[in-house]
């Protein structure tokens, strides 16, 4: 899973007392992929297994999801860089295809599009949370996105450039929000999303829910400035992309 010499690839996987989700998660984790475990204040040793099934442990010890997927980019040094929820209900296997996409040009950031497999794998009023949060995003930005899961990819430095600042559960949206802005292309798959290990911190409960889309809501409304930099970097990759194709 992990290796000596530098790695193309890194995966973000923001973890919160997943010692169960742990082993299975981290052994679909492509060969020469680096997984970047970030610790958010575990209590059931979550750390020291993924240290021990060979990841890099970050400890970040603000709560919140924003926090811990930012900790994570931060500390990422590969090209390409990748999240995935860290609780087994999405295989990080699944995003090879994602990297060649961003690594070959074809778009600057790739969404999974969860489908839930079986009962319990996603809660009504998450998915109805998930849907109005998609739709008040196409009216923001007009990008047709029918989820804001946590299965990703992108190139790390235009990742940085964006200059993200939430740190709860609006860092998802936020991400994509800035990348609209800056003209990224942003591109949707499908991917089997199943029942997740252990207790849902965010969407396993209305409460848990309310909050995540009253975060998302916030980032929305706001209408964040996006760095000139990021800006630029988009619009020098689709020229070059432009030149390629002709």
């Amino acid at each position: 899973m992990t290796s000596s010499t530098p790695e193309d690839v890194d995966v973000v996987l923001p973890c919160l007392n997943e010692a169960e989700a742990l082993p299975w998660v981290l052994d679909r984790i492509p060969p020469g992929w680096r997984a970047l475990v970030v610790d958010n204040g575990s209590t059931d040793g979550s750390a020291d297994i993924a240290r021990e099934l060979g990841a890099t442990v970050v400890h970040e010890p603000r709560r919140g999801f924003g926090a811990a997927c930012h900790a994570g980019l931060t500390a990422a040094t590969a090209d390409i860089v990748c999240f995935c929820d860290c609780d087994a209900s999405l295989d990080p296997a699944l995003l090879v295809p994602f990297v060649a996409e961003a690594r070959g040009g074809e778009a600057d950031l790739v969404l999974g599009r969860r489908r839930p497999q079986g009962r319990g794998a996603w809660p009504v009023h998450a998915r109805a949370g998930n849907l109005a949060l998609a739709l008040m995003l196409r009216r923001r930005t007009g990008l047709r996105l029918h989820d804001l899961g946590p299965l990703r990819a992108a190139r790390r430095e235009a990742l940085l450039a964006l200059d993200l600042t939430d740190r709860r559960s609006g860092y998802p949206l936020e991400m994509v929000v800035r990348a609209a802005d800056a003209g990224w292309h942003v591109t949707e798959h499908d991917v089997p999303y199943l029942p997740r290990s252990g207790a849902s911190k965010v969407t396993g409960t209305w409460r848990g829910t309310w909050q995540a889309v009253r975060d998302m809501s916030r980032v929305l409304a706001e209408r964040p400035a996006v760095p000139a930099a990021a800006t630029a970097q988009a619009q020098a990759q689709a020229q070059a992309q432009g030149g390629s194709r002709r």
